[in-house]
């Protein structure tokens, strides 16, 4: 910066001559530079006085610093700061600038940086090891988490518990009140009887008032409770049990393509549990006594209380019973002392399984089995790690590689009980995905010898019997839970099915309405409204369309009179169909164009006698002679079926439609007098019902469907959906034949006509 600094004389006189006109000009600069200063001494002076006076030392200084300014500022804008702001160019900025600059002068050079650029250095250093904690995953963020609560849990309790003696009102922590009763601040409250509080008691009812009942002891109480489950009150509402929510479920909630007969539900089919890919062990369950057996008071006719039970006594059971509650929440301990000693390994590769590495996963598994094969936590997350990766590719093998390491780490001597229960439960879960039902039933009797007090367990057992037919074995079972629990809402509901089953329906009823009514988990399942429904409905009670209203409230059912549970959403429903709003009027006119061959053919076969026409094995007769001779199961030929009837299947064999079905048959219907069939409906929404009448009496002979109801025709077709309610009465003369025949709905894809499963 150019200053108004005076010349130096001596330096001017010993100057050479060829600098003398250049050093002329500098002079005049100068000197016009000093009559400017001159000109604005007041403006300097007063420049001087705002930034709180100067000695005589700094005035020349802040002179020199100033007069540039003055001068720029002369006939000039004001130019704009970097920052945006507007500089004043005025002798107060000019000089703060000069007095800044004698500061610098005498306390030497300043900072060239700023706090700012010190902060946006530290902040871009503070985001980049963010990003690189992140990125290369230093810091196990779930585990500070995980380890942060657990700490505050348990100093939570420790203080409690340090806390405890000073409990003044009796429930069981100390809290605000009790801190107030400390300080003077609150009465003490005075105990009398079980632990409430004197003036509590007080308020409480009369004694002459009282229900004598609710304070009985428990064995005094309801003598119901001691009978056995089969000789209690059928119409007794069950409370629902803590039961666990991963509890097996029905075989309808799981694999809808699995084989059903085609007319009806089978009631020898069993519920199945369903696949559960994150196991997550099942809680003990808890059975649930008489709402009034755990009353302290006790009182008799009188009204008078005859014990009493110390404050303390009541304050031990709540304790006793807020750790049976966090015993009961408490994970489960899957690592013994080995497997503690390398559980920072084991939790490594249990890390890489769950973030989906599934592969890698099973090699570190697989290195810790190698190293330590005694482990039963290794053999079991190596177990895991082979089941996810079988389910990732979609291997059997490797599936069954994971059911026999599951047998591996149960089978360890070293093994903790809870380590057993899931290794072995889930090892059952996959053997009935593959099928292999009796191996699971084999690995549940184990589970219930090694946890005999496990009702859950055992209910689980119940269905293993199920799945193999064995229905003699779980009623067996399922006995043996409701004597223990006769308010287990899962057992009621599976002995209500498999009393129905065996056409005991009024003794079904009372076990399948409190199974349901429990709303205990597992029991919600269209199969199990279904049997209700239709017990209800054999034994004359109409409340039979209410529960039938209930299951498809809660989507189990399309509508209360369409209620197959094997559907296919968006497909048209209706109970009664044309020929031409099926589009297979074709396969129609085959058929009332050539029946009367048919009919001839069939007539052979019935006189016969061979035995090709079966009793109708389903259980839908109320009364009465029906039998069924099958050509077409499932979209493939019975047996030899064709070869008594083959200008019948010749003629069928041009239609895809029906031969190709595999959700429905093709046979041969004969009704004898007096026949009557329950009203039922059909497994699946996927198909439409023909009947061809054959012989068909004038009179006697009809079908209802739905709230409709019409009779056959020699040489005509009836079409109807059987998923929708139907009954049937034979009241002729003479028996009725027909020949039925099942089709695709017509509203199926071709892609979903080859992908559906058989039923």
């Amino acid at each position: 910066m150019e200053t108004c600094r005076p010349p130096d004389s001596s330096s001017t006189a010993s100057g050479k001559e060829v600098y003398m006109e250049e050093e002329e000009e500098e002079e005049e600069e100068v000197m016009y530079e000093e009559d400017l200063c001159d000109d604005d001494e007041e403006e300097v002076a007063s420049a001087v006085q705002d930034i709180g006076g100067l000695n005589e030392a700094e005035k020349p200084l802040v002179r020199a610093e100033v007069c540039p300014y003055l001068r720029d500022s002369d006939g000039k804008p004001t130019a704009d700061s970097k920052n945006g702001l507007k500089s004043d160019g005025g002798a107060a900025a000019a000089a703060a600038t000069a007095a800044g600059a004698a500061a610098a002068a005498g306390g030497g050079v300043g900072p060239k940086t700023t706090m700012f650029t010190w902060f946006v250095v530290l902040a871009l250093l503070g985001v980049w090891s963010s990003v690189a904690v992140v990125y290369f995953d230093v810091v196990d963020y779930d585990s500070v988490i995980a380890r942060a609560k657990e700490f505050r849990v348990n100093f939570s309790e420790v203080l409690q518990g340090k806390l405890m003696a000073y409990d003044r009102d009796g429930d069981g922590d100390f809290d605000m009140e009790d801190a107030k009763v400390l300080l003077g601040l609150k009465d003490p409250v005075t105990f009398e009887v079980g632990g409430r509080p004197a003036e509590e008691h007080d308020r409480a009812r009369p004694a002459d008032t009282q229900d004598p009942d609710r304070a009985r002891p428990a064995d005094t109480q309801d003598p119901d409770r001691a009978r056995p489950a089969d000789t209690q009150d059928p119409d007794r509402a069950r409370p629902a049990d803590t039961q666990d929510p991963d509890r097996a479920r029905p075989a309808d909630t799981q694999d809808p393509d699995r084989a059903r007969p085609a007319d009806t539900q089978d009631p020898a089919v069993c519920p199945q549990a369903p696949l559960v890919e994150e196991f997550v062990p099942d809680d003990p369950r808890e059975d649930s006594g008489h709402p009034y057996e755990d009353k302290v008071e006790t009182i008799d006719t009188t009204g008078v209380l005859v014990e009493e039970v110390m404050a303390e006594d009541t304050v031990e059971s709540r304790s006793d019973q807020k750790v049976k509650e966090k015993t009961k929440k408490s994970k489960p301990k899957l690592l013994n002392k080995l497997d503690k000693t390398i559980k920072v390994e084991i939790d490594a590769a249990e890390k890489l399984r769950k973030k989906g590495k599934v592969e890698e996963a099973l090699k570190s598994f697989e290195a810790l089995v190698q190293r330590f094969p005694q482990s039963p936590r290794a053999r079991y997350g190596k177990a895991q790690a082979e089941d996810d990766v079988a389910e990732k590719q979609r291997s059997n093998d490797l599936l069954q590689r994971a059911i026999n390491s599951y047998r591996e780490a149960s089978e360890l001597p070293s093994a903790t009980p809870d380590l057993i229960r899931v290794t072995l439960k889930r090892r059952a879960e996959r053997q009935q995905f593959l099928g292999r039902n009796r191996g699971a039933l084999l690995t549940l009797e184990r589970l219930v010898e090694v946890f005999p007090e496990d009702l859950g367990l055992k209910n689980d057992l119940g269905v293993a019997h199920l799945l193999i037919g064995d229905n003699k074995g779980a009623k067996r079972v399922y006995e043996e839970v409701l004597a223990v629990a006769p308010s287990d809402g899962f057992a009621m509901v599976h002995y209500g099915f498999i009393l129905k089953s065996e056409n005991q329906i009024a003794e079904s009823i009372p076990y399948l309405k409190g199974g349901l009514e429990s709303g205990a988990p597992g029991t919600d399942d269209g199969r199990f409204y279904f049997h209700l429904g239709d017990a209800l409905q054999r034994v004359g009670d109409d409340s039979a369309y209410h529960w039938y209203e209930l299951g498809h409230q809660r989507g189990h059912f399309a509508s209360v009179w369409q209620r197959s549970l094997y559907n296919v959403d968006g497909l048209q429903a209706q109970p009664w169909w044309t020929p031409q709003e099926t589009g297979y009027t074709d396969l129609v006119k085959a058929l009332e164009r050539g029946w009367k061959a048919i009919r001839e053919e069939v007539l052979a076969v019935m006189d016969l006698k061979t035995g090709l026409f079966m009793p109708e094995e389903e259980n839908l007769r109320e009364r009465g002679d029906w039998g069924q001779y099958t050509l077409w199961q499932q979209g493939r030929k019975a047996g030899d079926a064709c070869r008594s009837v083959p200008k019948t299947c010749s003629l069928l064999e041009r239609f895809p439609e029906a031969t190709n079905c595999k959700r429905g048959q093709i046979k041969f219907s004969v009704m004898q007098p007096g026949t009557h069939v329950w009203p039922h409906t059909g497994p699946t929404n996927c198909r439409l019902r023909m009947h061809l009448g054959l012989v068909v009496p004038e009179e006697g002979c009809r079908i209802r469907c739905t709230n409709q109801t019409r009779a056959w025709e020699e040489g005509r077709v009836l079409i109807f959906d059987d998923s929708f309610e139907h009954e049937v009465w034979q009241e002729a003369a003479s028996y009725r034949l027909i020949l039925i025949v099942d089709v695709w709905h017509p509203a199926l894809s071709a892609h979903q006509r080859q992908t559906l499963s058989p039923i």
